[in-house]
């Protein structure tokens, strides 16, 4: 069984900054790919960031220049720096996470809300 905590989300004022955490625990061999989605009401769950196992990294181009992904191999995490945030960034923000154990399965945390205010 795999757990992921999420944390760090909040509200804050558009430009603020913002730093989200996912940690993930249980029966596993590793970790592969890492990533944040994020759900506004009314919308579809879309793909902010992913990192690989290696450190390779993608981002949504709505987040370029001001979100970044990273991990921590050592903690089993996976990170999300927010800078200068929107109102539009404004959404239910999830981690998801390949984990090998026989095979690869996606986990998903239980999402960390975000609200900037304008």
């Amino acid at each position: 069984q795999v757990q992921l905590v999420e944390s760090g989300g909040g509200l804050v004022q558009a430009g603020g900054s913002l730093r989200l955490s996912c940690a993930a625990s249980g029966s596993f061999f590793r970790l592969n790919s890492m990533g944040w989605y994020r759900q506004a009401p009314g919308k579809q769950r879309e793909l902010v960031a992913a990192i690989t196992s290696d450190g390779s990294t993608n981002s949504a181009d709505s987040v370029k220049g001001r979100f970044t992904i990273s991990r921590d191999n050592a903690k089993n995490a996976v990170y999300l720096t927010l800078n200068s945030l929107k109102p539009e960034d404004t959404a239910v923000y999830y981690c998801k996470v390949a984990v090998v154990y026989i095979r690869s399965t996606d986990y998903w945390g239980q999402g960390t809300q975000v609200t900037v205010s304008s």
